[in-house]
């Protein structure tokens, strides 16, 4: 009825919609299952601009004009900060400015290789 639509249209925040730039990179906590380890980041619209601009261009590295996906290189440039290993993994098209990242489970952070699996000792088992 017309009353309860007015009711959830007041409920929608005016901004609904619009996409959250921070003023600052934010970066998420980080999260898992049983394969990686996650993390997301948002980038202020500037560095967001930036990044389309070089991504329609080539890339940072001169890759080929329209990849999604940036290089580890590519977003340090763009000023993210985190410790080794993440991979940009995928582009969340409705907000190209969250960056998605993983990780396997088990990667050293310092030098972004993933840890050997420890061999079982004898008579241990797998479970």
């Amino acid at each position: 009825d017309a009353a309860g639509l007015a009711q959830v249209l007041v409920a929608v925040p005016a901004d609904y919609g619009m996409p959250h730039y921070p003023d600052e990179i934010e970066y998420s906590d980080k999260y898992e299952d049983e394969t990686y380890e996650y993390r997301h980041v948002i980038l202020p619209r500037a560095h967001a601009k930036r990044m389309q601009r070089v991504l329609q261009t080539g890339g940072f590295a001169g890759e080929t004009p329209g990849t999604m996906l940036l290089t580890e290189q590519e977003w340090r440039d763009l000023g993210v900060i985190q410790s080794r290993g993440w991979q940009h993994y995928e582009v969340h098209r409705p907000e190209p400015h969250i960056l998605l990242f993983r990780r396997p489970l088990g990667t050293n952070p310092a030098t972004g290789q993933v840890n050997p699996v420890k061999p079982v000792a004898e008579g241990q088992t797998v479970s």
